[in-house]
């Protein structure tokens, strides 16, 4: 695998990921942005609106047809948030040149101008994006929106992030808000397109055994038509905390199992901390070896599930867990118990290999997908920083028993979440 990316204008980056492995080709394009409360909903709109149809593939039932005679090229598009910004992202997976039955046809190229149109030619009606496309994506989203809660882990989840960024950028949710959605008009929406396509940093991703990829980007057209840009988008560093107080918050709703999360703030203070941040995590909650599986999970049977997941965008750990809804005092105070015996070096040299054998099996398969590969080299498109993957593992290999305990000692929990059932055995706090 090589990889190599270039500056085609200023803002706009080609990305080129030049691997044998795989017998297609997937072309990825990402639009950054600066996640607010003004635009949030804007953008998911968008990301709905632009899929519908493009100036010269004006239905979904044509792009369909499009795609087809691609020999059933593959596209999608959604929305990420990453860290505080917010990213539209496109993509289209077509069989590689060496693999087509009949020689001559240039699907690379192909591929590629079909998707730089969807995103950059989108269909309009007198001069902005179709009403009726308009409405109906606006109810597909206030779908999405009304049915957060359906999935109670995923709700919980959202719902810590939002009371520990309440009134900031990542605390937002990354579909929108439907008192937000309702005065959005076409005409408004199609201004907006226009003044974000001129600011957001625009990456560009090749992925396969490719030829004149950067060639074929910088001659389209639509390419051409952009403009240098000072991109309006936030780099992912190492986010400085301060130690706050633990905030409780309980929520009522029709359940049969309680939902715990619990956000921690890692009170770190440079960048290669991030890598004893990764093995802690690995250690306390992140594999069927953790503390959180055997202590709570296991040992304990205080919980359905329980785990842990590292932001390193933003210095946060959360523990995620289901359990019995009078099990919440019992739960809490095997997870204390966890974070303690973490803080005074209670885990042993076989944790801390074990630890470190499971992220290294991961980093060893990042390779081994398409879109896991293009995320990780635009993971460091965000925060600026390349590394190899042979070097994140060394990375990962240096990491030692006094590291560990240094983020151990530095981790506050700055919310507890739990989402129960409507009755009232447990007191409202």
């Amino acid at each position: 695998m090589q990889y190599k990316a270039k500056e085609i204008k200023k803002g706009i980056k080609i990305h080129e990921i030049k691997t044998e492995k795989f017998k297609t080709n997937l072309i990825a394009v990402f639009l950054s942005m600066k996640l607010t409360r003004e635009n949030v909903t804007k953008n998911s709109l968008i990301s709905a609106i632009l899929r519908r149809g493009s100036k010269n593939m004006p239905t979904q039932v044509q792009i369909s047809q499009e795609l087809e005679e691609m020999y059933g090229a593959g596209f999608d598009c959604g929305l990420d948030k990453t860290g505080d910004n917010h990213i539209l992202k496109f993509y289209l997976e077509s069989i590689n040149d060496n693999f087509l039955p009949q020689k001559g046809e240039n699907m690379l190229k192909t591929s590629i101008e079909k998707l730089l149109e969807i995103i950059f030619n989108p269909f309009l009606e007198n001069g902005v994006f179709k009403e009726e496309y308009l409405q109906q994506e606006k109810e597909n989203i206030k779908r999405i929106i009304d049915g957060k809660a359906d999935n109670k882990a995923r709700y919980a989840f959202e719902r810590c992030i939002e009371e520990m960024y309440k009134d900031k950028p990542y605390g937002l949710y990354k579909f929108g808000y439907i008192e937000d959605l309702e005065k959005i008009t076409s005409q408004d929406l199609y201004n907006y397109y226009q003044k974000m396509i001129l600011e957001c940093k625009i990456d560009i991703f090749v992925s396969g055994n490719i030829d004149r990829a950067t060639e074929i980007v910088e001659q389209n057209e639509n390419i051409q038509k952009l403009v240098e840009r000072e991109p309006k988008y936030v780099i992912n560093k190492l986010e400085q905390k301060q130690k706050t107080q633990e905030n409780e918050i309980i929520d009522k709703m029709d359940v049969t199992q309680g939902k715990l999360v619990l956000g921690l703030d890692l009170l770190l203070n440079n960048e290669e901390q991030k890598y004893d941040a990764i093995v802690y995590n690995a250690i306390l909650g992140g594999s069927a070896n953790s503390k959180m599986f055997q202590e709570v999970r296991e040992k304990a049977s205080l919980a359905y599930t329980a785990s842990s997941s590292y932001i390193k965008y933003k210095s946060n750990i959360f523990i995620k867990c289901g359990i019995e809804i009078n099990n919440y005092e019992k739960a809490m105070q095997i997870i204390r118990k966890q974070l303690e015996d973490m803080k005074n070096g209670i885990f042993t040299d076989e944790d801390i290999e074990n630890a470190k054998k499971g992220i290294i099996s991961g980093i060893k398969s990042v390779d081994d997908e398409q879109d896991t590969e293009i995320s990780y080299f635009f993971g460091q498109e965000l925060t600026n920083e390349k590394i190899s993957l042979d070097d994140y593992m060394k990375k990962i290999q240096k990491v030692k028993r006094e590291d560990i305990l240094k983020v151990a000692n530095s981790v506050n929990i700055n919310t507890v979440y739990f989402l129960r059932d409507n009755q009232t055995a447990k007191e409202d706090k």
